[in-house]
């Protein structure tokens, strides 16, 4: 039987995230957000605009990245690979953010351990993920 083009479209859509790759992507926002977003945007303050160092906007970009990264992560270990290493990477990127929040004169030295341990969380759990279905393709054939 033919589904007519209007079925078709009614079909509800199956959007399919790839959250490692949109936790890389926010971590990385992150980050240049953090390290050249001062150095191009520091007139802003004489406009009234103060993002640069403002608690909630900072607060706000490690909720997101916390948000984003258990999601990814949660994902991964449930239905796949069933590894605390990428958890645990990303939990010590986290804190080194909350650190950074915490001792500002430290900021420079805690910023990137902090990116590179949440990205290379999402790395990890993308790689093992990625394993975990191509190795259950493999033995289906």
């Amino acid at each position: 039987m033919q589904q007519s083009c209007i079925d078709i479209y009614l079909q509800p859509m199956r959007l399919k995230i790839n959250w490692d790759a949109l936790g890389i992507t926010t971590s990385v926002a992150c980050a240049i957000h953090c390290a050249f977003l001062p150095l191009f945007l520091s007139s802003l303050p004489l406009f009234g605009i103060n993002i640069i160092h403002n608690l909630a906007f900072e607060y706000g970009m490690i909720a997101i990245a916390f948000i984003v990264g258990i999601l990814a992560l949660s994902h991964g270990y449930r239905t796949c690979h069933h590894r605390l290493l990428p958890v645990f990477l990303f939990s010590i990127g986290i804190c080194f953010l909350l650190a950074k929040q915490i001792w500002h004169q430290w900021e420079l030295y805690l910023l990137p351990p902090a990116v590179i341990a949440i990205i290379t969380a999402h790395y990890i759990n993308y790689k093992l993920s990625r394993n975990h279905h191509d190795f259950l393709n493999t033995e289906n054939h």
